[in-house]
């Protein structure tokens, strides 16, 4: 008697949630969120819309879940170090990178808010806080005042770097106008201006970037003024 063929099997590897996540970053990458649709992830991945749906209810979820990953192996990057200034800085240059080269994972975040790519984040930098000795009633506001600079300086960063590249501007030749435009403004009007013209020729994002965090970082182990009452 003759053997019946197997049933042809089902190729889980590819529908597995992790497998639709990365192919969901590399359209991403690619194309943005506007790219970003199940029809082009499942031609991407060789397998109809509703495999997809079966792991990932929608394009929401789909883009807080590719954030996620990304957040998550960026704060792996970063778990450890030498001091808990250390950590922080480490752990800040890692985002700012991570937002440079992805630049849809600002909107991503914006949107997460209290979803788990912020709860990672909030966590990570909640630690060393703590352990710099920063007073239980003032964790939430220095913690805040360390996101929002990360996530505001890196998002801007990472638009500036998109509009560019969108537009074809090269770097040093757009600092360069707007340094000439500014040493003309009048020295009444903008003094502070016209001031920081050749410095906006030749300053590095990153380094400004980190300068900030130094910044923030000074003001936390300043000595805090008792609070009445």
């Amino acid at each position: 008697m003759a053997r019946k063929s197997a049933a042809p099997q089902r190729r889980t590897d590819q529908l597995s949630r992790d497998t639709i996540v990365a192919a969901a970053i590399d359209l991403l990458d690619a194309s943005g969120e506007d790219g970003l649709t199940f029809r082009a992830l499942s031609e991407r991945l060789s397998t109809g819309a509703g495999a997809i749906y079966w792991h990932i209810a929608n394009k929401n979820e789909l883009l807080t879940a590719a954030c996620d990953a990304l957040i998550a192996r960026t704060l792996t990057m970063s778990a450890t170090a030498a001091t808990p200034e250390d950590t922080i800085r480490a752990l800040a240059l890692n985002l700012f990178d991570a937002i440079d080269a992805h630049p849809w994972v600002g909107s991503a975040l914006a949107r997460a808010l209290g979803q788990m790519p912020m709860v990672r984040i909030l966590e990570s930098l909640g630690r060393p806080i703590r352990d710099l000795g920063v007073p239980a009633r003032d964790q939430w506001t220095t913690v805040g005042a360390l996101l929002n600079y990360i996530l505001g300086v890196g998002g801007r960063n990472a638009a500036n770097g998109q509009l560019a590249r969108t537009q074809g501007l090269d770097r040093s030749d757009f600092l360069e106008t707007v340094s000439a435009a500014w040493s003309g403004l009048d020295p009444v009007a903008f003094p502070f201006a016209r001031g920081l013209a050749a410095q906006v020729r030749t300053h590095d994002d990153r380094e400004d970037f980190l300068a900030g965090i130094d910044l923030i970082l000074r003001g936390i182990a300043a000595p805090r003024p008792r609070r009445r009452g």
